[in-house]
């Protein structure tokens, strides 16, 4: 470990979040008792299981380590997250009969269904059948194959997701569904931080974190916009807990006063895990949606107070005049209207950022999904080149990823709207990918998955190929996605378990076994938040009926539908598909060389824009003016955003949250609201706006008057399905509005409507 600032050794009671040993009576999560259930839910593959432990590299968030170890500093790294997803590795097949008649299976819940087993053959079912039944290989890819055949490239769609998929997939994925000529692939990053790679891309002409994690450690102030790394990246805690040993300033802006950000119990430490460790100096709590007004506000009074970097603004940016005209003309009335906090507020965080000479930026999903993502991503940029807090120790810019493949998938070019290396879908690109790979290159960028669904539901999608994911459950209005699903003539889902959108009728479903990334013969890699590729071994094992990688099938698939670029559509194993890789793109040179466990590099160093330098055609960095938007709601509405629990991306794993207590059927109400509407914790509610409506039980919790919070993907019900930004087209989760009702809605009439005024 090389922090910037030393930590001290010894224990510091300063620190401490509570003098009960191990939290004894507290809200918060048992991690010790995560390892004990992990041990015996695996118990029937334990070896097996502790080799992926040990030598793999985590399929949970993307932090990144290689085995039980890291880059950043010393000791174990094993979170609950990595616990929770192990047996979805170690678990052996399901008993193919279960899928013979699938009513019974639609009443089972996701994680019901997860826990029947692995998929081990491929299945076919045809409308008006009672379930599936097993077909062959062949037979799968030729139906598959014959069906592209007869329509055209423009009515196909792929789409795969985050979980445990490694960069060897995403590129020869894509390679293949552009060898099929589409650019309709599309996978989760969509939904995680496209509005951070568009922004950052424009403004400092990179599209990922610009630090490192040891960046965190003794630096002067880490401020999180919209995140809960408590929650998606158990692991960072740690890094945490050394940074405050540092001395280092944490805030958090957040609708929610999380209650792990505020004190959380690090198992791996002594200290932390008896006593204890205080997060957060200082909460912020912004309206959701309201961040783009609140850093704005932060602006304007660090250019009242004179506390811009000028120095490096002059040296290293562009358009900093228009920014700073648009700074004096807003008002403050304006800004609190549009934060939902007070001048005073935004000038003390200023002052925070003023006395902070380093300071690292993180945001999540919080940030980017609503509406107005790319500009409120574009904000917290405008503020770190204000300060300066770019290209040196102890600053940059981090959009911190929650899965494991998310970086490498969007950089693989497994993305509607770029191709490889994140470059454009332009006729100059598509040329040279077309000298790479020895065929054309389809130039009109493709759908992203929410516009596939929006092709299907029209009736012009004639083949949807998801490899896992779940649209029922990570879009808005299940029903719709649902509806969708079932008008698309041939539907094809490749996972390692089943899901509810495999059981919705159409005119034929075809599932394929998967295998997961310790399975994949000759290893693979994955691209951590920190833009660490990492290699992972291919763990010895048992290995499931007839599962086959993603990517060798949908190469096959290509070659039987284009059989004269047969030769240019085949990787005789995985170091093949990385040699391919660092020829189409440069910036990942050193992937060829990764084969054995610990192995990765950094691309771009442990800085981004080293030095201020940006990689833009000047070398500056580019301001950017924004306006702030009208987030008017109707009189008597909250507005609403949704959450995650106990949960990996929509896999929940547990009904209740075990950091704040809350079951899934919470809805998080102030304290202020429910004493002026005269709500008790665990009365029945009703959620209702023109979307749908959400039964939910109180749940008190130190959130923004105003504002409302449920899980998802429950919530999923109460949002708009068309509202998405504008550039990365990432449907709004966090961005809507709801009455609050004590009577079921469904009936009768003069219904108890009680809401914010």
């Amino acid at each position: 470990m090389v922090p910037l600032k030393p930590v001290p050794k010894g224990w510091k009671p300063e620190l401490w979040a509570s003098w009960r040993p191990f939290g004894f009576g507290l809200q918060k999560p048992n991690n010790f008792f995560e390892v004990f259930r992990a041990g015996l839910e695996n118990a029937d593959n334990a070896a097996y299981a502790w080799r992926i432990l040990n030598d793999g590299v985590c399929d949970g968030c993307a932090l990144g380590t290689y085995g039980l170890r890291d880059w950043t500093i010393r000791g174990i790294h094993l979170c609950n997250v990595r616990l929770r997803l192990l047996r979805l590795n170690t678990m052996g097949p399901l008993e193919v009969g279960v899928l013979a008649h699938i009513e019974e299976l639609r009443r089972k819940s996701s994680a019901e269904l997860r826990a029947l087993g692995r998929l081990p053959y491929p299945m076919r079912r045809k409308r008006g059948e009672p379930g599936f039944s097993r077909i062959s290989w062949d037979e799968a890819l030729d139906r598959i194959g014959l069906h592209i055949c007869k329509s055209s490239p423009e009515r196909l769609g792929f789409y795969l997701t985050s979980r445990g998929t490694p960069n060897e997939t995403y590129y020869a994925a894509q390679k293949a569904v552009r060898a099929l000529g589409s650019n309709n692939i599309d996978n989760a990053a969509r939904i995680c931080h496209s509005p951070s790679t568009v922004a950052l891309k424009e403004s400092l002409g990179v599209a990922a974190t610009t630090c490192s994690y040891t960046d965190l450690i003794g630096t002067d102030l880490i401020v999180f916009f919209g995140s809960n790394p408590a929650v998606n990246q158990p692991v960072l805690m740690k890094y945490l807990y050394y940074a405050r040993k540092a001395g280092t300033q944490v805030v958090c802006v957040n609708p929610y006063k999380e209650p792990a950000m505020d004190r959380y119990w690090v198992p791996s430490d002594p200290e932390s895990a008896l006593f204890g460790t205080r997060i957060t100096d200082r909460f912020f709590l912004v309206a959701p949606g309201g961040d783009l007004a609140f850093i704005t506000g932060a602006l304007k009074a660090l250019l009242e107070q004179d506390g811009l970097n000028q120095a490096f603004i002059a040296q290293h940016t562009r358009g900093f005049e228009a920014l700073e005209a648009s700074l004096r003309s807003a008002r403050w009335a304006e800004l609190e209207t549009g934060s939902g906090l007070s001048q005073a507020e935004m000038t003390e965080f200023a002052q925070m950022l003023r006395r902070a000479d380093k300071a690292v930026l993180v945001w999540s999903m919080g940030i980017t999904q609503h509406s107005l993502a790319e500009d409120t991503v574009q904000a917290i940029i405008n503020l770190a080149l204000a300060r300066g807090y770019l290209g040196r120790e102890g600053c940059g810019l981090m959009p911190i990823r929650g899965h494991s493949g998310v970086q490498g998938g969007a950089e693989m070019g497994a993305y509607a709207t770029v191709y490889p290396g994140g470059l454009p879908i332009t006729p100059e690109h598509a040329a040279a990918l077309e000298q790479q790979w020895g065929f054309p290159v389809p130039t009109t960028p493709g759908l992203t998955a929410p516009e596939m669904l929006d092709r299907a539901a029209q009736g012009q999608l004639d083949l949807l190929w998801s490899v896992g994911g779940n649209f029922l459950e990570t879009l808005p209005d299940p029903l719709e996605a649902a509806e969708a699903l079932s008008r698309v003539p041939l539907r094809v889902h490749q996972d390692i378990v089943l899901s509810s959108q495999m059981l919705v009728e159409g005119e034929e479903v075809i599932l394929l076994p998967a295998t997961t990334r310790y399975e994949v013969p000759g290893g693979v890699s994955e691209t951590s938040t920190e833009r660490r590729v990492i290699f992972s071994p291919e763990i010895p094992g048992p290995r499931i009926g007839e599962a086959r990688p993603e990517y060798e099938a949908l190469l096959e698939l290509a070659r039987r539908c284009r059989p004269d670029l047969a030769d240019r559509l085949r990787f005789e194993n995985t170091a093949a598909i990385r040699a391919e890789i660092v020829r189409v793109i440069p910036l990942y040179d050193g992937i060829q060389h990764l084969h054995q466990k610990g192995q990765a590099f950094q691309y771009g160093g442990p800085h981004l824009c080293p030095d201020g330098v940006c990689p833009t055609p000047d070398g500056r960095a580019r301001f950017k003016a924004l306006g702030l938007p009208s987030r008017a709601i109707p009189s008597g509405a909250f507005r609403l955003a949704t959450r995650r629990g106990k949960q990996f991306n929509s896999m929940v794993h547990e009904p209740k949250d075990p950091i704040s207590g809350a079951e899934r059927d919470a809805v998080l109400v102030s304290l202020l609201d429910a004493a002026r509407l005269k709500l008790y914790p665990g009365q029945p509610v009703w959620l209702r706006n023109e979307f749908g409506v959400l039964p939910c039980r109180v749940f008190l919790a130190e959130i923004r008057p105003g504002t409302l919070q449920v899980y998802w993907p429950e919530g999923n019900v109460l949002l708009d399905p068309k509202l998405r930004s504008p550039q990365a087209k990432v449907p709004a989760y966090k961005e809507s509005y709801v009455y609050l009702e004590t009577q079921n809605p469904s009936g009768s009439e003069g219904q108890d409507l009680t809401a914010a005024r």
